[in-house]
C-alpha cells in the first residue's frame, strides 16, 4: 500500500481530531471529522479515495496531547495503518484499545507516494528498496490490537474461557 500522507513530529490529538467536534463521539461518526483542518486530506478520506490499509506516516510523539479517543477512532474509521517513529502514551494506549493498527518504527524513511509493505518485523519500503526495524509492542498489546481492540479481545476470552469449561 502506498503512504497516503507525511506528517511531522508533534502531531497532536487536536490536529487529528478538532476540538470543535467533541459532541460527535460515536466511531461510526467521528471519521468524518478526521484531520478537518487538513481540508484536502479529509475531503480525500469522506470521497473514500484513500483505500482501506493505506499508511500515514509520522514523526515522533504522533497523537501527542489531550486524551481524546476520537482521535484513534477516527483514523479506524477509514482502516488506516499508522506508522510513527514513536507515538504519544495516551493515543497509543487508545489506538490499541481500539483496534486501529500502529506501528512504532524509529528509523522510517519514506515519502508520500512510496510503496510501503510490512514483513515480519521490518517496514519495507519498496520505493527505495530499504527495510526499517519495526519497535515490537509488548505480546498482550499486539493480541489486543490484533482482536481488532479491547472489546473483540475480551469476549474472544470470554468465549474461549467459557468453551474450555467442563459442561
Amino acid at each position: 500500500m502506498k503512504v497516503v500522507i507525511k506528517l511531522e513530529d508533534d502531531v497532536s490529538t487536536d490536529a487529528i481530531y478538532p476540538g470543535r467536534f467533541m459532541a460527535t463521539v460515536l466511531p461510526n461518526e467521528t471519521p468524518q471529522f478526521a484531520f478537518a483542518d487538513h481540508s484536502e486530506f479529509n475531503s480525500k478520506l469522506k470521497r473514500h479515495e484513500i483505500p482501506a490499509g493505506s499508511f500515514m506516516i509520522a514523526g515522533k510523539n504522533f497523537g501527542c496531547g489531550s486524551s481524546r479517543e476520537q482521535a484513534a477512532s477516527c483514523l479506524r474509521g477509514y482502516e488506516l495503518v499508522v506508522i510513527a517513529k514513536s507515538f504519544g502514551r495516551i493515543f497509543m494506549q487508545n489506538a490499541i484499545n481500539l483496534g486501529l493498527r500502529v506501528i512504532v518504527c524509529p528509523t522510517l524513511e519514506a515519502a508520500e507516494g512510496d510503496e510501503l509493505e510490512i514483513e515480519n518485523e521490518f517496514v519495507v519500503n519498496k520505493t527505495n528498496h530499504k527495510y526499517f526495524p519495526i519497535e515490537p509492542l509488548p505480546k498482550a498489546r499486539q493480541a489486543i490490537m490484533d482482536a481488532g481492540g479491547l472489546i473483540p479481545y475480551t469476549r474472544k476470552k470470554l468465549i474461549e474461557k467459557h468453551a474450555a469449561r467442563p459442561h
